[in-house]
């Protein structure tokens, strides 16, 4: 740490415990402010970013930490995948698990958790889709509050990323967003408005890719005029990792925070054989370490690299320079620290007044299998679910045997525990049942890219599985459950079909088994060419250290498969909006977002396009009945557009679960509006409830339909739109499967 020797005075008496934010910014010296708006080396080697303390002034050290599905420092209890937290529909749940990740961070004395991740699902084959929740603003907007929220009671600040339209990892680092403000409002900003005027989220994280042609962390309209002035934001922007390209002009457009600070050899968490030997080697006049991972890292460099990441900060000698000739006011780096410090204040990092947490519990463990089972789908049952343990069972996949625990990049998660399905089903089987194991393939693997971009492919020792041998096992039993998976990574994009033969192992199965049941673990829709030949599909997407035990608690029935899809899966990847090369992924660095608000199944919808499995999907173990809808519009609105939270209509429909066992649904209520002025998707979701019911039993659901729901953004207006129109209310067990429905006049 730098500091300025006419300043630096021991007989300076600075408490940061009990000072207010101004008097610390007030005693802080030039040097010191542009060290504290820039990352630096974490001497604990835990934080993912780290911001250095000020001795002199008694300022503590601020720590933030990856990631969205587990702590990344330590072992630590690793969750299920974003979107299988989304695939549970529960806001109360989501804000559970945000405060369990929080503990968990606070057990790993860490202050700031780098998540949620909530960036709309825009193409199927974002390779961060896992770490997301889903294709609809309002269903993203309830789950970010409830996670927020949660990570926040803890003690632990929670940063909302990417900030904004990071929708893909293909050219992630330069490639522009091209989206019409109407997009922007009723898409992509929703869940981070939500967060930000909801949830008062702590901090926000600017992301790697430009929009209309600027960089996040440059985007001065984005980050200060909707973020900070708009919505009243309070906290601090964070730059994603070497995301900032001009320092001063993302000091200007709001960038509060530049991270991490340092060239990636120098940067503690970087997980790189490669970069571990570059980072010990001495930093020669003649040879420096920039020019020599430079030269060495350029024939594996991927398509689309990092440009910064052998840079020092911009936040670092380039502010200097442009405070000491007069081309940026010391002022805004006076705001930015205001900021940090506020956030620091408010959860108890200045006066050490914070919470121990709890790292890796038993009572985590639970969570982490609570939801991963109830983010399990069932996708199609042809009474081949549930099993009573007594079957002769076929376990068959080139991983069957390992526990899927996530994707890979900055998510990943060391547990200190993990299940498999081979071993959860061994441990469930009933005396007279029994399971046997065949690979029929060579491993999968895992993707990361920490070390490549390539697959992590081992081969078991000594087996060389062959499919026919998964077929005869598969022939010779009562079931045979097919485990599959995609390799998914932050870096890259996926492709759509199982990688290896897994599909053709999937129908060799099919076709000797008497009943087959396919579990995916995937990190969203892929292509199921044999879904017809099968008669059970399970979608688990990462299912985290509870794999095994969450899987076996589905197919035995202890547990209802009460997971709801959050994506809609079509048949190819021709069906979704961005189908053009010019749309997905983008011509000469630019994305045509000209699908608009049609994302998702609003695009289906609107082009008649029928889906695999629709979104908001999934079968239950038992039966549900709906009946009795009322509609009631409230009086007390402003009928010129008033779009402020709360309710404009209540909704009030009748469940009842006519089958023989306890089950939970998720009831879900879609708007459609008649001959509205602006081209408008035929519906949208615009509330929804989950509930469980012993069999027999029936309650009355209320679903509260805000202002928002029932407007649009008018560009000329520059502000929320509600017409004066009729409405439809349809609600249902997803957006194709509408049980009743009810009109309305506006």
């Amino acid at each position: 740490m730098s500091t300025d020797p006419d300043t630096t005075d021991t007989d300076i008496e600075t408490d940061a415990s009990t000072n207010d934010v101004a008097d610390i910014v007030d005693e802080m010296t030039l040097e010191e402010k542009i060290d504290f708006v820039h990352g630096s080396y974490d001497p604990a080697e835990l934080a993912t970013g780290y911001v250095a303390g000020i001795d002199r002034l008694n300022l503590p050290s601020l720590s933030l930490v990856d990631g969205p599905m587990g702590i990344r420092a330590v072992p630590s209890t690793a969750f299920p995948a974003s979107i299988a937290l989304a695939a549970t529909w529960d806001p109360d749940l989501a804000r559970e698990f945000g405060e369990a990740i929080g503990e968990e961070a606070r057990g790993a004395d860490q202050d700031a958790l780098l998540a949620p991740g909530f960036n709309v699902i825009r193409v199927p084959q974002c390779g961060r889709a896992f770490e997301y929740y889903s294709e609809d603003p309002y269903l993203n907007s309830r789950l970010a509050v409830g996670t927020v929220d949660g990570v926040q009671s803890a003690g632990v600040m929670a940063t909302a990323k990417h900030y904004l339209a990071n929708n893909q990892e293909a050219d992630r680092h330069h490639v522009s967003a091209e989206i019409d403000e109407r997009t922007l409002r009723e898409i992509y900003l929703p869940a981070f408005e939500a967060a930000v005027t909801e949830a008062d989220v702590s901090s926000v994280m600017a992301s790697y890719n430009r929009i209309n042609g600027t960089y996040a962390p440059q985007h001065r309209r984005l980050l200060t005029e909707v973020l900070k002035d708009e919505w009243g934001f309070e906290g601090f922007v964070v730059s994603d990792w070497w995301a900032t390209h001009d320092g001063v002009a993302a000091a200007e457009a709001g960038l509060d925070l530049d991270m991490p600070g340092m060239p990636v050899y120098d940067w503690q968490c970087h997980g790189s054989t490669f970069l571990d030997l570059v980072s010990a080697l001495p930093d020669e006049s003649w040879f420096p370490k920039k020019d020599f991972a430079e030269f060495v890292s350029r024939p594996w460099q991927p398509a689309n690299p990092n440009p910064n990441v052998l840079e020092d900060s911009p936040f670092d000698e380039p502010l200097r320079e442009a405070i000491d000739d007069g081309r940026l006011e010391e002022s805004i780096l006076d705001e930015k620290i205001r900021r940090i410090l506020r956030e620091m204040a408010r959860f108890g990092v200045l006066n050490g007044d914070q919470p121990e947490g709890a790292l890796d519990t038993p009572d985590h463990h639970d969570l982490a299998r609570r939801i991963a089972e109830r983010g399990t789908v069932l996708l199609q049952n042809d009474d081949a679910l549930p099993l009573d343990g007594t079957e002769r069972i076929a376990l068959v996949g080139p991983n069957a045997d390992e526990p899927k625990v996530g994707g890979g990049g900055s998510s990943e998660v060391d547990p200190t525990r993990a299940t498999s399905p081979l071993e959860a089903i061994r441990d469930r089987l009933e005396p007279d049942g029994s399971v046997s194991f065949e690979r029929g393939l060579e491993s999968v693997g895992d993707a990361s890219m920490h070390d490549s971009f390539l697959p992590d492919v081992h081969l078991p020792g000594g087996e060389d599985p062959r499919i026919e041998d998964a077929m005869r096992a598969a022939r010779d039993t009562d079931v045979a459950v097919v485990v599959v998976r995609d390799l998914a990574t932050e870096g890259a994009d996926r492709g759509l079909e199982l990688p290896g033969a897994q599909n053709e192992l999937i129908t060799a199965v099919a076709a000797v088994a008497e009943r087959t049941v396919v579990v995916l673990n995937t990190a969203g829709m892929v292509e199921m060419p044999w879904r017809e030949d099968v008669d059970a599909i399970l979608e688990s997407w990462y299912p985290g250290q509870e794999d095994g035990n969450a899987l076996a608690s589905v197919l035995f029935g202890d547990a209802d498969p009460s997971g709801r899809l959050p994506v809609t899966i079509g048949e190819r990847a021709e069906d979704y909006p961005a189908s053009s090369v010019e749309q997905y992924p983008g011509v000469d660095l630019e994305a045509d977002y000209s699908e608009g608000v049609f994302v998702g199944y609003r695009h289906f919808d609107e082009e008649g396009i029928e889906p695999v499995f629709p979104f908001g999907h999934g079968v239950s173990y038992t039966d549900f009945e709906y009946g009795g809808l009322s509609v009631e519009i409230e009086t007390d609105g402003d009928d010129n557009g008033d779009t402020e939270p709360g309710p404009m209509a209540t909704a009030e429909i009748t469940v009842e679960n006519t089958g023989g066992r306890s089950g939970r649904d998720v009831v879900q209520a879609y708007l459609s509006v008649t001959d509205s002025s602006v081209p408008r998707p035929p519906r949208e979701l615009a509330a929804f409830e989950p509930v469980e019911l012993e069999a027999g039993q029936s309650t009355t659901v209320s679903l509260d339909l805000d202002r928002r729901a029932f407007a649009y953004y008018d560009e000329d207006e520059a502000d929320w739109i509600v017409e004066d129109r009729e409405f439809d209310v349809l609600v249902g067990r997803s957006s194709r499967d509408i049980r009743a429905r009810a009109s309305l006049e506006r």
